[in-house]
């Protein structure tokens, strides 16, 4: 019997089955606006996984911290992309994108002294800009005039990855970035109907999912929420505000019946001072009657097998084990030793000239 056999199992995601049950998370990696050849090994490498999570794609010309992270806004970027879809789709894997829009977690001096956009001018508090010297952190945000511009960004973006020939999206709604501060009351202090009550935080939200459903089918969309907090400044005050706000956000996504919702539970690497609560993300299991639960942070191989197996969650996302492990459910299910010798200082950066310096030079133990 080969080890972790839950997570080993295939499961559906509506017409799609994915051959087994640990995803590939989104890594920025920061290797290339425009996605190369590089691109292309790299996730054709990890094509084993049960469904592999792109990196986050931009979904515009951003101020990001992340200079070199790709984006899918123009015809080089979505032909880019493509060649990665048929890689991966060639060794039999299944991609999605993950769409991302950083809201105020920018800065001026990366946007051509343009303000990030927010639901509310409120600053994140959340630490060093990481790109600029000194101690500056993150930009006075310019409130939104108009949420629906950004709607229409993110079903733009949505068309592009299905042009690229992704299988489904992600939409981004964790870690700090836009849909996420749209949800939380400390980052949303509108006065319109995108803020105040909890259903109206929540609208940017589902009027994006909305969005994403005209493009996609219900079953080729996903989102990833963090109740917990602890990046970028977000987190709700208690843990019981935000049992009761992601509760009702967990409803609203079932209803649509969506893909899957991806769930974060709190991690140690966040900011330095960190807001929020330590949810126990498998109290929102009961929740969803019509969309599967897909668990992330910080599991290893035997925690994950036994949390499926205990029906807390259909399937687990694994993040840095996939950097050092291009095969690791191979190495899993086989007993085969998982490198976890993480090159921290080669995940977003590489030495001149080789990007493929701790990105896709790890070897296959895969015969």
């Amino acid at each position: 019997m080969s080890q972790y056999p839950k997570l080993q199992q295939p499961l559906q995601l509506g017409d799609l089955t994915l051959k087994n049950r640990v995803i590939m998370a989104s890594l920025t990696r920061n290797r290339g606006i425009v996605p190369s050849k590089l691109h292309v090994e790299y996730y054709s490498q990890r094509a084993g996984a049960g469904l592999i999570l792109s990196e986050g794609v931009l979904i515009e010309p951003q101020g990001t911290e992340w200079p070199a992270a790709p984006g899918i806004w123009s015809k080089e970027q979505i032909e880019g992309w493509k060649k990665v879809t048929e890689a991966v789709h060639s060794k039999g894997g299944v991609i999605f994108a993950q769409l991302w829009h950083l809201g105020r977690c920018a800065n001026t001096l990366h946007n051509q002294g343009v303000h990030p956009p927010a639901p509310s001018a409120i600053r994140a508090e959340a630490g060093k800009f990481r790109l600029l010297k000194g101690e500056p952190g993150y930009s006075m945000p310019q409130a939104i005039e108009n949420p629906e511009h950004y709607v229409q960004l993110f079903k733009k973006a949505a068309e592009n990855a299905k042009l690229a020939g992704f299988d489904g999206v992600e939409l981004h709604g964790s870690a700090g970035y836009l849909p996420n501060q749209f949800l939380e009351s400390h980052s949303n202090k509108r006065t319109d109907e995108y803020g105040g009550s909890i259903e109206n935080r929540s609208r940017f939200v589902l009027e994006t999912i909305d969005a994403l459903l005209q493009v996609y089918s219900n079953k080729r969309v996903g989102i990833k929420l963090t109740p917990s907090g602890g990046f970028n400044d977000m987190g709700e005050d208690t843990e019981e505000k935000a049992i009761e706000l992601y509760s009702y956000i967990i409803n609203q996504l079932d209803q649509r019946s969506i893909a899957y919702i991806q769930m974060a539970r709190k991690s140690p690497y966040g900011d330095p001072k960190a807001r929020g609560n330590n949810v126990d993300i498998s109290e929102f299991r009961s929740l969803m009657k019509n969309v599967l639960f897909f668990a992330n942070a910080d599991f290893s191989a035997e925690d994950g097998n036994n949390y499926v197996l205990e029906g807390k969650a259909d399937a687990i996302t694994y993040g840095r084990d996939y950097i050092n492990n291009p095969d690791l459910p191979y190495r899993m299910f086989n007993s085969i030793p998982i490198n976890q010798d993480y090159q921290y200082g080669l995940f977003y950066e590489y030495p001149e000239g080789k990007p493929e310096t701790g990105y896709s030079d790890f070897p296959s133990a895969q015969a």
